[in-house]
Order: C-alpha cells, then sequence, then structure tokens
C-alpha cells in the first residue's frame, strides 16, 4: 500500500490538505482540453438554435399564408351571412302573402314544440326547467311562423358560431406569438456569444448567421398583437416549460368541444331518444336552449303542424316570394360552408401548431441550455476550470485494481462539482478529460433545463 501511495505521489494525482499536488501548468492544460470539449459542444448547441430558428422562420411564413387564407374565408362567409340576412328581410317584408295559412299552422305548432322541446330538456339537463318554460313560452307568443318557414334559427347559429371562431382563433394566435417570440428570445441569447470575448465564435467573414434566414416577410394579423417581453409573462422567464405545453390544452379542449358538437351542426337535436346519446352534446343542447329559446325551433320536424308549415308554398300568389326564398336557402348554405370552411382551417392551423411545438421542445431541451450563457464572461483558459486533481482511496477488495481519480472542475459560472473518472484512464489520456467535460455539461444541463 504504501509503495502504491509513493507511486501515486509521484504523478502528482495525491491530495494534501484538500490541494491537489499537480502543477499548475497541468491543470491549466486539463482546463483547455476540457475547454476545447466544451467550445465544441456550445458551437453544436448554437447550430441546434439555429435549426430552432430556421424551423420558426418557416412557420412563421407557412402562419402568414394560412392568415391570408383564413382573412379571404372570413371575407366570403360574411358576405353569404349579409346576403342570407337581406334575403329574410325582403322575406320578412313579403310574409303576409301566406300570414292568414301559416298562422292557423302556427297556432296548433306552438303547444307541440313547447311540450317537444321542454321533454327533451328535462330528460338531460338536470334543472331549471320551470325557468326555461316560461322563456320558451314567452319566446313563442312573439314569434312568428316565418322563423319557422325560413329555418331563421340557423342564421342565429352562424352568428354564434362566428363569435366562437373569433375567440378561438385570437387564442391560437396568442399562444402562436408566445410560441414565436420564445424562439427568438432563445435565439438572440445564444448569438451574444459571437464577438471579441468569444474568439471561438468569430462572426464569419461574409456575415453572421443572423444573416442567412430567409427575408422577413409582410405580416398580416386579424388582430392586433404585441410582442411581450420576458419581464411581462412568466414563460420567458423559463422559456423550456415547452413549446408544447402552449397547444395541448388547447387541442383536447377543441376535441372534446368538436366530438361534442360536430355532428349538431347538421342534425343539431337529433337522436335525444337514443339510448346511447352522446353527453357532451347534451351539455351543449342545455347549455344553449338555457340561453337561446329559439334553439327549440330546431325541434319543428317532430311536431306535424310545424313541418307544414315549412310545406307552404305561396309562390302561386307571389312568384318573387319563391325566388326570395331560394335564394335566401342559397346564402345559408354558402354561409354554412365557409362557416365549416373556417373550422377547418383552424383545426389544420392548430394540429401543426402541436407538431411544431413538440419539434422546438424536442430542440430546445438538447441545446437551448446554450441561451443561459448570454451574460457569461469567459475566462482566459476557457469555459472550464480544473481545480483539483487527486486519487481516491484504493478499493480495500481489490487492492490491485487503479484507484478511481476525483476530479473538481468549475464549468461556466455554475458552483465547483466533483467528478469522478474510472482508475484505469490515466489523467494524460484524452479521453480523461472528455469524460471529465461530458459529464459536467450533463449536470449543467441537468440544473438549467425544466422539464
Amino acid at each position: 500500500m504504501a509503495l502504491q501511495l509513493l507511486a501515486l505521489l509521484s504523478l502528482g494525482l495525491v491530495c494534501q490538505g484538500g490541494q491537489s499536488l499537480m502543477p499548475p501548468n497541468e491543470l491549466k492544460q486539463l482546463s483547455a482540453a476540457g475547454s476545447k470539449y466544451i467550445d465544441t459542444e456550445v458551437e453544436n448547441a448554437i447550430n441546434g438554435v439555429k435549426q430552432m430558428k430556421t424551423l420558426m422562420d418557416k412557420t412563421s411564413k407557412e402562419h402568414q399564408a394560412m392568415l391570408h387564407t383564413l382573412e379571404e374565408t372570413k371575407r366570403r362567409k360574411e358576405e353569404a351571412v349579409r346576403l342570407a340576412l337581406e334575403k329574410e328581410k325582403q322575406l320578412a317584408e313579403k310574409q303576409e302573402v301566406c300570414n292568414e295559412t301559416m298562422l292557423s299552422l302556427w297556432e296548433e305548432c306552438k303547444p307541440c314544440l313547447k311540450h317537444t322541446c321542454m321533454r327533451v330538456y328535462s330528460k338531460i339537463c338536470h334543472s331549471g326547467s320551470g325557468l326555461v318554460g316560461r322563456q320558451l313560452e314567452e319566446f313563442l307568443n312573439r314569434s312568428s311562423p316565418f322563423s319557422i318557414w325560413v329555418n331563421g334559427e340557423r342564421i342565429d347559429e352562424l352568428l354564434d358560431r362566428e363569435q366562437r371562431q373569433e375567440r378561438r382563433f385570437e387564442d391560437l394566435e396568442e399562444r402562436f406569438g408566445l410560441m414565436e417570440d420564445g424562439v427568438e428570445d432563445i435565439f438572440q441569447d445564444s448569438t451574444q456569444l459571437y464577438g471579441p470575448a468569444f474568439p471561438f465564435f468569430r462572426t464569419p467573414p461574409f456575415g453572421g448567421f443572423r444573416e442567412a434566414f430567409v427575408p422577413p416577410v409582410q405580416r398580416v394579423h386579424l388582430v392586433p398583437r404585441r410582442r411581450l417581453s420576458r419581464e411581462l409573462h412568466p414563460f420567458f422567464q423559463h422559456p423550456v416549460h415547452g413549446f408544447h405545453r402552449l397547444f395541448q390544452p388547447l387541442f383536447e379542449m377543441t376535441q372534446r368541444m368538436l366530438d361534442g358538437g360536430h355532428g349538431a351542426w347538421e342534425h343539431p337535436l337529433g337522436g335525444f331518444a337514443s339510448e346511447h346519446r352522446n353527453f357532451s352534446n347534451d351539455r351543449m343542447v342545455c347549455r344553449e336552449i338555457r340561453r337561446n329559446s329559439a334553439g327549440c325551433l330546431r325541434m319543428r320536424d317532430e311536431c306535424e303542424k310545424c313541418r307544414e308549415i315549412l310545406a307552404v308554398d305561396c309562390s302561386q300568389t307571389d312568384p318573387v316570394q319563391s325566388q326570395l326564398r331560394e335564394q335566401f336557402e342559397d346564402a345559408l348554405r354558402l354561409a354554412e360552408r365557409f362557416t365549416r370552411r373556417y373550422d377547418d382551417l383552424l383545426s389544420a392551423f392548430q394540429a401543426e401548431m402541436l407538431n411544431t411545438s413538440s419539434l422546438l421542445d424536442q430542440l430546445n431541451r438538447q441545446f437551448g441550455w446554450v441561451s443561459r450563457l448570454r451574460n457569461l464572461t469567459q475566462g482566459t483558459d476557457g469555459f472550464l476550470q480544473v481545480t483539483t486533481v487527486f486519487s481516491k482511496t484504493p478499493n480495500l477488495e481489490d487492492p490491485s485494481a487503479p484507484a478511481d481519480t476525483q476530479v473538481t472542475v468549475q464549468l461556466f459560472d455554475s458552483e465547483p462539482l466533483s467528478l469522478t473518472v474510472p482508475g484505469d484512464i490515466s489523467w494524460d489520456d484524452p479521453r480523461f478529460m472528455e469524460i471529465v467535460a461530458e459529464q459536467a455539461l450533463q449536470h449543467y444541463k441537468q440544473n438549467n433545463t425544466i422539464e
């Protein structure tokens, strides 16, 4: 044992009083070797952040194209709704032509309509039947058979859906902006490592990678969006919390909404007699009837006299009215088609953001740590400093086995860290400092990445 300790002492690896006996110039050589490995990893990480920036720039360009498509779809949808409202108004002005026939049918339609609606409401909703019944009766007394004859609730449905689409779009836009700004912050922080303080990261002679990307595209925003600084929004304090988490809850919520109400677009209140109803759809129906009694008009097919109102033909007394009704129906169908198209575009955009954010998270977990070095001042000997190297106590169970080596290092601005290198790898082996630097960097990443 004494001979082994003397041999280790002669190599400068035995620590006395907590200080390494390795000469300062050899510690400096080890620091330089480790820093060279770290330099390579930092450069690789900066290149990885460049990949994030390139992906985000490409996504932003596609986002602008999507906004143009959404804007055009919205414009055509609104034109169709305006036309439908115009034709509805013209039809209302002519409703007296068949008024007598319709009014007679309407008086028999109303009781059936109320009974059917309340039966459905009582079956699927937990409370509020009395209030809903009074609201419905007041609504029917104020209404005319014209509401059924022109499918008037479809206009209300379109306008209500437009409001929901607008809220969904604004939510998506805000989340996209947070993702875009988050990537930009990571990129800008990483680029600060270029410059005189880091001679091994000098800007290329023909311009840096800041200029290497696609030229900025003209941005279109259907709603104003201002950039939030990291001081104003908690996401930027810890950007690696996850881009994916921006979109995953929204995707799940929208999926539940679509699963519950997608079929209701064509047949909103159909199938309630079934034993296997969609209870998410049930909740939507309860909310809609409580909020708007006009939803009960959709149950007109359940009542014979209501169906007869739909079949009333006024064309013999006023051919123009028949033409107006056809134009009204055409405008409604067009508006509904563009409304579905708008929903499909939003869903496609949302799915694309879910995929892109997932990929950005993968890149960020692998390379985003480099952005934490933005305020770092590099020492003259590099990013990694070796302060002590000494041999640990030999293994008493196997005295012939070489003792492991303990190395204390400081990486970047972190606290000193003690690492262990297997005893069969001597300190002058190139693998020695590669192992040390790799372990130190892994520890730094773990402490500077928030899953």
